[in-house]
């Protein structure tokens, strides 16, 4: 079952990777705008042990944000009870990420760990509002702080206000203890449903402003369907009658259809936008700013000759 909430996590930073800018704002208390450049790095990681040589391990993100200084990251989603094998968990895939990216020079290893914090899709007593890494060495103790988001603890004018908007799929979470009551009560349910009404007309809403484009806004939506359909299987009211209306508001076209088949208005423009912004800073070739940017070499050089015009 988690695997369904890891891979809308995982979709919706990969195909709207934008949105991860407001809550590494919330997380790490940055002051990124949004036009930062987004780099990912591959997610799959292989640890060395002894009694499992080679096993594979894989993240839910790893990316660099390029602002003033850029700055590693890597978040994880979490929706089961804290039993401190998590911590394990995020240090190992955070000494592979830093050991995969480190650097030797006249015999001395430098390795820079990730800025690492973990989304909680469900909140227990046992939920802690942060986690630490004790690491003793021979030259001392380092220590510091993982922070943890409760994503229930953000009410729905928090969400938009703060525009963290990646958190929306997974608001439903905050009604899971309700979801007997939704089941057989109309009334109740009617509300629920009202919630989620409001949520789609503010989502056409940013649309209309220009703030999300119409790819963003409806993976919102079709992810949000997913998981609902996931977290109220034994509730089919709930299913139904809150599904069917994330269904419903996708009717015309699908995400996916819209990525595959390139019309999102917004999808071409980033993609542009973001090979503009590596051209500028000139460290990259043609070659890796085209398959960064999910663009054809021949369109990163027509972008290459308008800013030498």
């Amino acid at each position: 079952m988690a695997n369904i909430y890891d891979g809308a996590f995982r979709t919706i930073l990969n195909d709207c990777r934008k949105l991860i800018i407001p809550v590494i704002n919330e997380i790490f208390d940055e002051s990124y705008t949004g036009d930062e450049e987004i780099r990912f790095f591959p997610n799959e990681h292989f640890l060395d042990q002894q009694d499992e040589a080679g096993k594979e391990r894989i993240t839910d993100t790893n990316f660099t944000v390029f602002g003033d200084v850029p700055k590693k990251y890597h978040v994880e989603c979490e929706s089961s009870l804290p039993d401190g094998r998590i911590t394990i968990r995020l240090f190992e895939y955070d000494a592979q990420i830093a050991l995969d990216e480190g650097e030797v020079t006249e015999e001395t290893l430098t390795v820079t760990f990730p800025n690492t914090a973990v989304l909680y899709l469900r909140t227990y007593k046992k939920t802690p509002d942060k986690m630490k890494y004790v690491i003793v060495t021979p030259g001392g103790t380092v220590q510091y702080d993982v922070p943890i988001m409760k994503v229930q603890k953000y009410s729905l004018d928090d969400i938009f206000e703060k525009r963290l908007l990646m958190l929306i799929p997974f608001y439903i979470f905050s009604h899971e203890n309700s979801f007997p009551e939704y089941n057989s009560n109309e009334q109740k349910l009617k509300k629920l449903k009202a919630e989620y009404q409001v949520i789609l007309e503010r989502l056409d809403g940013l649309e209309q402003r220009g703030v999300i484009g119409a790819f963003d806004k409806r993976t919102i939506i079709e992810l949000s369907g997913d998981v609902i359909k996931e977290i109220a299987q034994k509730y089919k009211n709930v299913q139904k009658g809150v599904g069917d209306m994330m269904s419903g508001a996708l009717i015309e076209t699908s995400a996916r259809t819209i990525l595959n088949q390139g019309k999102s208005e917004g999808i071409s423009e980033t993609k542009k936008e973001t090979a503009l912004r590596m051209l500028k800073r000139g460290k990259m070739t043609i070659e890796e700013i085209a398959e960064d940017a999910g663009l054809s070499v021949s369109e990163v050089e027509q972008l290459a000759g308008l800013q030498t015009v």
